[in-house]
């Protein structure tokens, strides 16, 4: 007898912590889609608490909050409708991790824990055996609907990445999909709180039509989306059949509901067809868009979670301050942007006119401070302690801290967000200023090495951004970023004709070592071994061991790569 399913994937941007407004989004989403008639609402990963919740989990009072907003819930839902969601399940044996990451059913009036997260993650950004417990069985639950009973498969998110073809790290000690093959799911779920990544779309969609040959049946994979802190979650959530064609593909970067008919026939050879146009098929964008789109949706949730409104900026004529003033007016609005000019004596005319041109073409308000008078009165302040006016890398700093106490100042007075506009391959040189250049609340392209700037600014100003200029608000005639930021050298301006190269590899050079290093883990015997030159690869990792102490006091980055400088980088500050 077959059976006839109408499935919803609720990909939502819940606010960690906020147990009740996520809540309210869940029943929003319900309600549209049980006017669909949507039998079954698959939620994402932890909605209740957003993802990742950290140690708001050790709060008792919290977790009490949950009770209440489960039995809130469930009367509230329509009748004809049940939503699998990620909640929090506590545990009452005494023992260590008192929690599972879990999925409760939720519906009828009621609602009850129906699977616990198998394959707990505890590296780069993840941490959860700090917290949770890793569940014992498969998770199945059947669900009466007109009559006959849905076998759901249930998984959370990790759990999908067992998949012993296509190997990862770390290794686990079971395959949560291989345990669900002799049960027969008639579907499988996967509620996920997945952090965007470049190139990852493509690895999640393989994995879950992997699940679903090894199944046999088809396989719902719902993202978080929205950012949380230094991390963003790119949505992109999918239905895939058992031959891993997508049947549905939600959109990137922004919250959507929709719902997908499945056929489920005897024998399990399922057939899964698209409820409507909305459900829109998969949609390839370039990596330079998808790029743009997860910065925009990282800044603006970072200013809208922590009751920013406006921003600040320093804009000094080069490509850096530019690419982040385009985010923020992307995700802000320009006219909740200003940008602070401070020239000082070794500043270019053309630096100057660039930063007033790209504030024009954007739309946003610039104010200009000279600093030349504040650098003399600090030279002339510090004479007496020095013995004799600041010279070399220290009045260099002293220009850079200038800066930063301006920036501050301003974004105290107005109540902006400063954002911090340095780059991951000077973070990673430590070529920035703590107290200066390195002052601010979110570092905007800090996961970005120096090429990838350049390459998502030649983006942005060609005819493939348009539409993204337009959606943005921003103008979409002609480059965005004048092409006189794009072809100087790169400066600091900090004396007379510097230029980046004048202590540094050119960054064609640099970043691809640093990647090898940072991201690849790499050793510099291993890159010497392939054929780079012993005397820079050792100066390269001197540079970056040397400049951790100034990356443990840099503001948050939004994380774009696989591996950034945050969260997730544990490395000491003291070692040999």
């Amino acid at each position: 007898m077959t059976l006839n399913l109408c499935i919803g994937l609720a990909q939502l941007n819940p606010v960690v912590g906020d147990l009740e407004g996520n809540s309210r989004q869940v029943l929003a989403a319900a309600r549209q889609a049980a006017t669909a008639g949507v039998q079954v609402l698959v939620a994402p990963e932890l909605v209740l608490w957003g993802y990742p919740p950290r140690d708001l989990l050790l709060l008792p009072r919290l977790l009490r909050q949950q009770q209440q907003a489960l039995d809130a819930l469930a009367p509230a839902l329509p009748d004809n409708i049940r939503v699998l969601m990620g909640v929090v399940t506590p545990l009452a044996d005494g023992r260590d991790c008192p929690l599972y990451n879990s999925a409760a059913l939720v519906g009828n009036g009621c609602w009850r824990m129906v699977a616990a997260k198998r394959l707990l993650p505890s590296y780069d950004v993840f941490d959860e055996r700090r917290y949770f417990r890793a569940g014992r069985r498969p998770g199945l639950v059947e669900i009466p609907l007109a009559g006959q009973h849905l076998r759901l498969a249930v998984t959370i998110c990790e759990d999908l990445w067992a998949d012993p073809r296509h190997p990862r790290q770390p290794t686990y000690d079971c395959d949560p999909v291989a345990e669900l093959i002799p049960l027969a799911p008639d579907v499988m779920v996967n509620l996920s709180a997945s952090p965007f990544a470049v190139g990852k779309q493509a690895l999640r969609r393989e994995l879950a039509a992997a699940a679903a040959a090894r199944l046999g049946c088809p396989v719902v994979y719902v993202n978080q989306v929205g950012g949380n802190d230094e991390l963003v979650f790119d949505g992109n959530s999918f239905v895939v059949d058992p031959q891993g064609a997508v049947a549905l593909q939600l959109p990137s970067t922004r919250p959507a509901t929709r719902w997908v008919h499945l056929e489920l026939p005897d024998g399990r050879l399922p057939r899964g067809r698209m409820a409507q146009p909305a459900g829109s098929p998969m949609v390839v964008t370039s990596p330079q868009e998808e790029l743009w789109k997860v910065l925009v949706l990282g800044l603006g949730d970072y200013a809208r979670k922590c009751g920013f409104r406006s921003a600040v900026l320093g804009l000094s004529g080069g490509v850096d301050s530019a690419l982040v003033a385009c985010v923020a007016a992307a995700a802000l609005g320009s006219r909740r942007l200003r940008g602070l000019l401070m020239p000082s004596s070794f500043s270019s005319p053309g630096s100057v006119a660039d930063a007033r041109a790209l504030a024009q073409l954007l739309g946003m308000a610039t104010t200009t401070v000279p600093i030349l008078p504040l650098m003399e009165a600090f030279a002339q302040a510090l004479v007496p302690a020095l013995g004799k006016d600041p010279d070399g890398v220290t009045a260099e700093n002293l220009q850079s801290r200038i800066r930063g106490t301006l920036l501050m100042a301003m974004a105290n007075q107005e109540g902006r967000l400063l954002l911090s506009t340095g780059n991951k391959s000077e973070l990673a040189v430590g070529y920035c200023t703590l107290y200066g250049d390195m002052n601010g609340g979110l570092a905007v392209i800090g996961d970005l090495y120096k090429t990838d700037v350049y390459r998502l600014c030649r983006w942005l100003n060609s005819p493939m951004a348009r539409q993204q200029r337009r959606a943005a608000g921003l103008p979409t005639r002609g480059p965005l970023i004048p092409e006189d930021i794009l072809n100087k050298p790169p400066s600091a301006e900090l004396h007379p004709n510097q230029k980046d190269s004048d202590i540094l590899p050119d960054y064609d050079v640099l970043d691809p070592i640093l990647k090898q290093l940072v991201e690849q883990h790499h050793t510099p015997d291993q890159l010497i071994a392939t054929g780079e030159d012993p005397a820079l690869v050792q100066h390269i990792w001197s540079l970056l061991r040397r400049a951790e102490f100034k990356r443990r006091q840099a503001p948050p980055a939004l994380k774009v790569s696989g591996r950034a400088f945050g969260m997730g980088w544990r490395m000491p500050i003291a070692t040999c």
